[in-house]
């Protein structure tokens, strides 16, 4: 303890020589918020009144279903803060107001996690953190990078990831209960938007896809939704990114995918850092958005790295992490208080966030070990000269000492000794609207993504042509059918070869998928039957117009039905390959991988495919079987070649005439039963279903069964507790 106080001294000394050496007020005077209209007069403590006078009233209303809160404002400056004094955008002329959110209040007590590592649970991110956050406040977890706020925040909401095991207690209106669907949302760190729709577009298609009901009343939660985020200037306007060159700036791109939770009207909105990749301006205008959502009655809890002094006082309540430990829960204000009474004040001129962050960063120790006999031109390198575990102890010691560790075990005790009214589930929309929703935004989006479809289109018509044109002009003799052969090949192979190019769509698609799956917007099965409705007539309108085109070139024979299974045939030759480019994509979710993965497997399967050497002749056993017998090349060229040739006769001198079977047998493998073709198209389609049940296994053991396991792991957890 000797050793905590002298370093305590030593760093209450630093932060006070660290400031202006002249004009310095006394050390109980520190910055924490400017008041408008005086811009160079600071705020002190002595400006705001005594912490344990602030009044706070917690109360059940009968009937309703929220805990309704009343609080004293702490400061002048801070109520104008909270009251929106602070500018914001405004609302376009006759824009009506959002209606008002029923909050809920969530307490988490004692709540340790812990992360599997190679044997056991070992590793804890999370120790013994205990808080609570009440509806219409915005609650913050802060702390250094790799500090547990993320993981404390999907602990409360119970999205933890299935290698990590939660020890605790979560109460929601004071009953220990899982939030079930509709009654939180989620804001994930980076989250996946479809740039090819407007704002409006996207958060409409959400409704759909996650309320029951009318359509109007889905359009009237959405025009909610977009003047709760403030996003009325940029409703018509396309996200952008993806194909576009320019897209919504990021700060709108957050607020959108959190208008996307807020389209459920959740009780309680959980989102992981707000201000990420934020600038200052835009930061400063997602948290006044947020506080104004806040006003609305909706429980906030998020993390937060750091932020500016404005940002800072608009938080009403922080948990300050460090290494998983708690440093401090309670008002804002409060916090500086309490770094104060450790022997921590902020120094002036200091945003008190970076303060906090100077003090309990461990990173801070390098910088200190590097800067420790340098010296630059007004004397010691700044006040860096603590080291942070010694902060880290104090502080955690004094917190545990402190009377707002009391307050805060008082009132988790107030909110939980009596149930509220229980969080109901809003109801889902049917899987066949949700089909019909999905199928109907997919096919929205490839109109209007013409790099990776149309482009595509294009370039299968001009492949079509150029074969054709290089292969024109053959006739019917017997010396052509070998060349015919090498042009079907090239045609089926290449144009397989070319679907490569929709890998960033597939797996921007999947992205989607995962990001709706995690909020229960949609479902794998779901996104496999929206996927292949849509692709269906893109798929079909490629295969049209290449076949067109490279039938009338290369001289096949001119009969109406031929050409049908000519068209049929490459269509599901193109529906399998896409399976198989959606296979390659799911497992591994990475567009380098998958690109060359999928160039391995067509170059082996047009090795295969019976051309340059015939099946039966193949080498065995890996090349003839299963190699050969999966490769959807062979049974495609197969039902061509016998759509082309089974039936027809060819002279060979005067007198003599072979059959088309007989002419060919000698290029490429077919069978003499004319009725084959449609076996080797019935493959193809076994084929086609057998890759999307593939990736359905895929993305359910990866994406969707998830959730399920983290159901499971939170009623054994709840289970042991009770025990």
């Amino acid at each position: 303890m000797e050793e905590i106080q002298s370093q305590s001294d030593n760093y209450r000394s630093s932060s006070s020589s660290a400031s202006s050496p002249a004009s310095r007020v006394p050390s109980s005077n520190f910055f924490y918020l400017r008041k408008p209209g005086s811009l160079r007069q600071p705020i002190s403590f002595e400006d705001s009144p005594d912490w344990g006078d602030t009044d706070i009233d917690v109360r059940v209303d009968e009937g309703g279903d929220s805990i309704n809160v009343a609080t004293t404002p702490a400061s002048p400056s801070l109520s104008k803060l909270n009251s929106m004094s602070l500018p914001s955008p405004p609302l376009p002329e006759g824009a009506a107001v959002a209606r008002k959110i029923a909050g809920a209040s969530v307490v988490w007590k004692d709540l340790t996690v812990t992360i599997k590592g190679k044997r056991k649970y070992s590793d804890k991110v999370v120790k013994s953190s205990t808080g609570y956050a009440l509806p219409g406040t915005m609650t913050v977890i802060m702390g250094p990078p790799k500090s547990g706020k993320s993981t404390l925040l999907r602990a409360i909401a119970g999205r933890l990831h299935h290698s990590a095991k939660m020890y605790g207690e979560v109460f929601v209106n004071g009953a220990k209960i899982q939030m079930p669907y509709g009654s939180y949302g989620f804001v994930e760190r980076e989250t996946t938007l479809i740039g090819s729709l407007t704002v409006r577009e996207f958060l409409y298609y959400s409704a759909l896809l996650q309320l029951p009901g009318f359509f109007c009343r889905k359009k009237s939660v959405v025009e909610d939704a977009i003047i709760a985020m403030s996003l009325s200037d940029y409703a018509n306007k396309l996200i952008g990114g993806h194909c576009y060159m320019k897209g919504l700036p990021s700060g709108e791109r957050r607020r959108v995918s959190i208008a996307r939770e807020l389209v459920m009207r959740p009780h309680i909105l959980f989102i992981d850092e707000p201000l990420y990749h934020l600038d200052s301006v835009s930061a400063l205008l997602m948290m006044v958005t947020l506080k104004k959502l806040a006003s609305m009655g909706c429980t906030l809890i998020f993390t937060i790295c750091q932020s500016s002094t404005e940002v800072f006082g608009l938080f009403d309540r922080i948990c300050l992490l460090s290494n998983g430990n708690t440093l401090f829960f309670g008002e804002t204000l409060a916090c500086l208080q309490h770094f104060s009474n450790a022997g921590f004040p902020c120094p002036i001129m200091q945003s008190p966030s970076d303060h906090f962050l100077r003090a309990i960063n461990t990173d801070f120790d390098r910088i200190i070990a590097m800067c420790k006999n340098w010296q630059d031109d007004n004397g010691d390198f700044s006040s860096v000269n603590m080291d942070t575990a010694v902060a880290i102890r104090t502080l955690e010691a004094t917190y545990k000492s402190s009377a707002d560790a009391a307050t805060v075990e008082t009132m988790i005790l107030r909110l939980t000794e009596k149930e509220g009214p229980l969080l109901k589930s809003k109801g889902k929309a049917g899987s066949a609207t949700r089909i019909a929703v999905l199928t109907w935004r997919s096919l929205l989006i490839m109109s209007r993504e013409w790099k990776y479809y149309w482009l595509r289109l294009i370039l299968s018509m001009l492949l079509a042509l150029c074969i054709g044109t290089v292969f024109s002009g053959l006739g019917h003799s017997l010396s052509s059918v070998v060349t015919r052969v090498a042009a079907i090949f090239i045609f089926v192979s290449f144009t397989a070869l070319l679907s490569i190019a929709g890998v960033p769509a597939l797996m921007k698609e999947i992205k989607i998928c995962a990001s709706e799956e995690s909020n229960q917007h949609s479902g794998v099965l779901v996104f496999l039957f929206g996927q292949l409705l849509s692709s269906i007539p893109f798929l079909f309108l490629i295969s049209i117009s290449s076949s067109l085109v490279f039938y009338f070139l290369l001289g096949l024979r001119d009969e109406f039905s031929l050409l049908m299974y000519f068209t049929l045939n490459f269509f599901m030759c193109l529906l399998v390959n896409e399976g198989l480019v959606l296979a390659v994509v799911s497992l591994w979710r990475d567009l380098f991988w998958s690109v060359l993965t999928l160039v391995s497997i067509q170059v082996i399967m047009m090795l295969s495919a019976g051309y340059f050497r015939i099946r039966n002749e193949l080498p065995g056993p890996v090349w003839t079987y299963p190699i050969s017998y999966v490769t959807f090349h062979t049974y495609s060229i197969q039902g061509l070649l016998e759509n082309e040739y089974l039936g027809t006769t060819f002279a060979v001198g005067q007198v003599r005439t072979i059959s088309g079977f007989q002419a060919i047998r000698s290029a490429y493998e077919i069978s003499p039963d004319s009725n084959s073709k449609w076996g080797n198209l019935l493959v193809l389609f076994l084929m086609a279903v057998a890759y999307r049940i593939f990736v359905f296994v895929l993305l359910y053991f990866r994406i969707g069964n998830k959730r399920s396991i983290h159901k499971i792991l939170r009623c054994n957890q709840d289970t042991n507790t009770a025990r």
